[in-house]
Order: C-alpha cells, then structure tokens, then sequence
C-alpha cells in the first residue's frame, strides 16, 4: 500500500440539534476546520457511551446543551490518511433537541462558525453526502418522536 501502514478503526459520535424558529425545524450546523459547513461530533472519551459522548461533543463545539437526546438515527464511516496510517473512521449521530442558548464556535477546534439553518438549507449546504443525509433522516424521524 505505497508506504501506508496497516489501517486502524475510529468511533466517534454526533448530534443533530434541530429547534423550531418560526414555525420551522432548524439544524445547528458548524463550519469545520476545512471551512465546510457539517455537524457537531467527536471522539469518545473514558468510558462514555456513544450518546454521552454526541451530547458532550455539541456542547463543546458550539456551547449548545442539548435538553433532549432522541434516537439513534444511524452511523455513517469514511476513510482517511493521517500521519501515513489509513483511519477507519465511523461516526454515529443522534437526534437532540436545544430550546435555549446561542451557539459559540469552539474556535481552539478549528470550528469557525455555528448556525441554525432550516433542514433543508442545512442538507443542501454540507457536502458531505452522508453528512447531508443525516440531516434529512433527522427530519423525517421528528415526525415520528412527535417533537
């Protein structure tokens, strides 16, 4: 494999944090250190569960705790090179609910920026595709959380 050592496998965890602003589910999006828009999410620490862990990883990133963690709403995996090691990464992403706070940039992440963005503006920003789908999942499921 031209000099890539043997891959190693990475869990992590996120939120999809919607809030109704004026009649209308909006997602809390981040701009990433690529300056891409995306969501909030992070490695498990300790001996956190993948939701504690999505919980804590969007409080951190964008100063938002959320009051509701609803379900799982699936795990998406890409992979990548670091440091000339292949990474396998995956990345399970939970339904979250935040009524109050304005968002903060964690800035010592390379997040630049917070935004609520209707769900469909926000499926329709982030380009990564399974990212995008998340979104779009999160909206059909609040249907059925009755939110």
């Amino acid at each position: 494999m031209d000099g890539v050592r043997a891959g190693r496998i990475e869990r992590s965890a996120g939120g999809v944090v919607v809030r109704s602003l004026a009649g209308a589910w909006h997602v809390l999006v981040i701009r990433d250190p690529y300056g891409r828009w995306s969501l909030p999410k992070g490695h498990i620490e300790g001996g956190e569960t993948l939701r504690e862990t999505a919980a804590r990883e969007v409080e951190e990133e964008t100063g938002i705790r959320p009051e509701r963690v609803g379900p799982q709403l699936g795990t998406i995996d890409w992979i990548f090179r670091q440091n000339g090691e292949m990474i396998h990464k995956y990345c399970t992403f939970f339904l979250m609910r935040s009524r109050i706070g304005e968002p903060v940039p964690q800035s010592a992440e390379g997040i630049t920026a917070c935004a609520w963005m209707p769900l469909a503006e926000a499926a329709s920003r982030i380009p990564y595709r399974d990212t995008s789908r998340m979104v779009l999942r999160a909206g059909d499921t609040l249907d059925e959380v009755g939110w």
